[in-house]
């Protein structure tokens, strides 16, 4: 595709603040599909290591870390610099998206993240109560400020691949099992999420696994003490360490002791005092078929299960499980493996593998709907590295995942520049793909009869539960 559509015109500064993997990334996207004032578009990092890219485009770059005290002083007149309305793109870790979407909002800039991100040193303190630590904690600070300043100047909450593309992937799935198990139904609207979540209980959906595996591979052996991942490396720790977490669907009978409710918020999501990164689930995607993953937190399960709710609190009448169930690059399993057993420190070296160091492999990233008539279907992109280098520089199959997601985010947030605080789940899924498909590769749909009850070797006692495939003791890998 050599003709890429202009989908709209950013007439005020943009800022960007994070060049990693995910920044270098959106950057060519940006410039493909807007209109936009180089002589105000600004970088933001505390490292310069791929500042060429900048500098060979004549784009402004700032070598400076975000913080808690620079952040309002920093910003503002960059965002406010001439006329027209400024976009801020926060692809940055350890700084707070809360406190920058508010200034932002305050100044009346467009705002994009694709997660809740807290300022340095909150995912490794030790003194923290547990329930704190978690993604539905994080993700409440958010809600709680819509709530307290609904409207105004669009701010899109945790729009990558995941939190963001897969929520729009569930809406098209619940359409084509709705359509495949001729329910009679009309499609709800953008802004009917009663309706949504009568159309999940309808098809009769009683989880949703976020299930990926990354089968992308280097073309040498990892090295020892170094921690090799497809995307951040410094983002996949500090989740990986967080307390494994999932959105509690009400088919529940049987939850694990060392499992804890939330006491505040929205409720919709539960959490083990256990690291997701260290806590395997059982899950299905198309090519490998059956697999493990690890049961890592993320703000989509607890969006989605939010979501799709009727009723409220802890017992609703309806809510699904979801949860993320990844399997990673084989290198960032080893990796795992490595840190783990040094007592969760991190390798001395992280490392994130680019497109020229990989030699082959895809990323298949869906969503498995699952307990309907149907058994289980799988919605997602199956997008391979070879298929990257020819649509996008700069980045692997994982990340033209989260860049492109990005993309419709911005989209999406320019055409509605008065929407409030939103996340994937509230915005026009459609519209999103749409911008976003040429990006995905292979997006396709799988049904399959497997259950977490399917193919287990037999050989030892398991605590099961035989009346229903899909209860969550089943899904868990226990011990």
């Amino acid at each position: 595709m050599s003709d890429w559509p202009v989908h709209g015109k950013i007439t005020g500064p943009i800022v960007m603040i994070g060049f990693g993997s995910i920044g270098r990334g959106t950057l060519p996207l940006i410039e493909r599909h807007f209109e936009f004032d180089k002589d105000r578009f600004v970088v933001i990092d505390p490292v310069d290591t791929d500042r060429k890219l900048l500098d060979e485009r004549g784009i402004t770059f700032i070598q400076k870390a975000v913080t808690a005290e620079n952040y309002r002083e920093l910003l503002t007149p960059l965002l406010t610099k001439g006329e027209g309305q400024g976009f801020c793109v926060n692809l940055s870790v350890d700084t707070s998206s809360l406190d920058i979407m508010k200034l932002c909002r305050e100044i009346g800039v467009l705002y994009i993240d694709t997660v809740v991100e807290p300022w340095l040193g909150f995912y490794f303190d030790r003194g923290m109560d547990q329930a704190q630590r978690t993604n539905h904690a994080l993700r409440q600070t958010v809600r709680d400020e819509k709530a307290r300043a609904p409207g105004g100047t669009t701010a899109v909450s945790c729009c990558g691949a995941n939190p963001g593309m897969v929520s729009w992937f569930v809406k098209q799935a619940l359409v084509d099992l709705a359509e495949a198990l001729q329910l009679s139904y009309e499609e709800p609207s953008q802004d009917d999420r009663a309706g949504w979540a009568k159309l999940m209980r309808d098809v009769g959906v009683k989880g949703i696994h976020i299930a990926e595996r990354d089968t992308q591979r280097a073309k040498h052996p990892k090295p020892m003490n170094v921690f090799w991942n497809t995307w951040s490396v410094e983002g996949f720790i500090s989740e990986g360490l967080q307390p494994s977490e999932l959105g509690w669907g009400t088919h529940e009978k049987w939850m694990p002791e060392n499992m804890r409710a939330q006491q505040t918020g929205c409720q919709s999501a539960r959490f083990m005092l256990q690291p997701g990164a260290n806590t395997r689930v059982r899950t299905w995607c198309p090519t490998p078929g059956a697999q493990y993953g690890f049961l890592v937190t993320h703000n989509e399960s607890v969006s989605i299960s939010d979501y799709f709710t009727i009723g409220e609190g802890l017992e609703p009448e309806y809510r699904p499980t979801v949860h993320y169930a990844y399997h990673p690059a084989n290198d960032a399993v080893l990796s795992l493996h490595e840190m783990f057993g040094q007592a969760g420190k991190a390798q001395p070296k992280l490392h994130i593998l680019d497109e020229d160091e990989i030699e082959d492999g895809i990323d298949e990233l869906g969503v498995l709907l699952y307990g309907h008539k149907k058994n289980a279907y799988w919605y997602g992109s199956r997008l391979s590295i070879e298929e990257t280098r020819d649509i996008a520089p700069y980045q692997n199959a994982t990340g033209l995942q989260v860049t492109s997601a990005v993309l419709a985010g911005m989209v999406w947030a320019l055409e509605h520049p008065e929407a409030g605080i939103v996340e994937a789940d509230e915005m026009d899924f459609r519209r999103c793909l749409e911008v976003q498909l040429p990006y995905l590769g292979p997006v396709e749909g799988h049904y399959t009869d497997w259950t977490p009850l399917t193919d287990r070797p037999g050989l030892f006692p398991e605590d099961i539960d035989d009346s229903d495939p899909w209860q969550f003791r089943n899904v868990l890998v226990h011990g």
